[in-house]
């Protein structure tokens, strides 16, 4: 028995001591500003994304307010939405709060935190950092109110605000919202936050009746949420919603398609992705390939034969340069009795891609498809 104890306690030293530590996560670091106008010293957590040190460009701002609660949720967003690219790189800075001092500076002293937003956060993080004029800003509850107000009245500091549970602006300042420029609000809240709930929804009716010029917005209820669970949630959508039009354009069906426009609707999704953003203004190579495969998948072969000839350019990509689209395509075109281009893509897949798994299936599809065109 003494044996056998040595031997376990020999064998569970040896295991932890074999571990490694490895080097500590990072996602950002703290700095202090000397505030003149809170006449204080204040906290912010900047996050760096990991392109930042091997280039020269710029990079838009995530600004989070209660940064002590939430900037850890909107670097994991960033970086998670970066794969594969739904939205694009950002820094991201968390601005610290504490209570009671947070709810005043939120409502009675609004003005002196804005002044200390605008001429001290804003202005610390554009002058040591390479960053572009797009900043987005986050709020929630007592933040949220705050926010409303704001994006309204002062729209050249943000061109986007994504505020949940809670919010309201007035009706004079809805009315007398002024951009010469787009500006993104999205605002969301559930059922279940109780006391919040029916100032979102003026706020909403407000908007709905006004209709501010240049004031993109969307409201959004997720009935599943409460109070505490909603500010993760939110801002997960809000920057999807802020950058709705930045990644290739998918479609469900080929009716949502139909429904949305067309190609004319794509183009004009395209033209205000390049002003935005200035991508280039082509259709990206994945919807054109979603489109085709809509319509092959959807056994509809008028839209299938649409996309082909529209999307023709992408047919001679990598993707297709295989026995198996060639089998695909000539499969369908067979199904649906147009034996010319039944043969053509058999044709293509037995000469280019011989000895496949395909062989056969094309080789059976060719007969068939030769022998009804005699």
């Amino acid at each position: 028995m003494k044996t056998l104890l040595f031997t376990c306690c020999l064998l569970l030293t040896v295991t932890i001591t074999s571990q490694t530590k490895g080097t500590p996560i990072s996602i950002g670091d703290n700095y202090t500003i000397s505030s003149k106008v809170l006449n204080q010293d204040r906290e912010i957590q900047i996050y760096l994304p990991d392109s930042y040190a091997s280039s020269t460009q710029q990079y838009p701002v995530l600004y989070i307010l209660d940064g002590q609660w939430f900037f850890v949720n909107g670097v994991s967003i960033q970086k998670s939405l970066r794969t594969p690219g739904a939205i694009p790189e950002m820094i991201v800075v968390g601005i610290k709060n504490s209570n009671p001092l947070r709810r005043t500076l939120f409502s009675k002293e609004s003005e002196k935190f804005t002044n200390f937003l605008k001429n001290e956060v804003v202005q610390f993080v554009d002058s040591n950092f390479r960053t572009t004029a797009e900043r987005v800003i986050y709020g929630w509850e007592a933040a949220a109110y705050y926010l409303s107000e704001l994006v309204l009245k002062e729209s050249n500091i943000f061109s986007g605000a994504i505020i949940t549970d809670g919010g309201v602006a007035s009706e004079k300042t809805v009315k007398e919202f002024s951009s010469d420029k787009s500006i993104y609000l999205y605002i969301s809240n559930s059922k279940r936050d109780i006391y919040y709930i029916a100032s979102t929804e003026k706020f909403n009716k407000r908007l709905k009746k006004h209709q501010p010029k240049n004031l993109i917005w969307k409201y959004e209820l997720f009935n599943d949420e409460v109070h505490e669970t909603m500010p993760h949630l939110s801002m997960y959508k809000g920057i999807k919603y802020y950058y709705h039009n930045y990644d290739a354009l998918v479609f469900e069906s080929i009716q949502e398609y139909i429904d949305k426009g067309g190609i004319p609707y794509i183009t004009s999704f395209l033209a205000e992705r390049e002003q935005r953003f200035g991508k280039d203004d082509s259709i990206y190579e994945s919807t054109q390939n979603s489109l085709i495969w809509l319509g092959l998948n959807r056994n509809n072969f008028k839209y299938f034969c649409f996309f082909m000839e529209e999307f023709k350019d992408v047919l001679t990509t990598k993707r297709y340069t295989n026995a198996y689209w060639q089998n695909k395509f000539g499969q369908f075109y067979l199904k649906h009795k147009d034996y010319k281009n039944a043969i053509k893509y058999f044709n293509t897949g037995l000469t280019k891609y011989p000895n496949t798994n395909f062989d056969v299936a094309m080789k059976q599809g060719l007969i068939k498809a030769k022998s009804m065109t005699n």
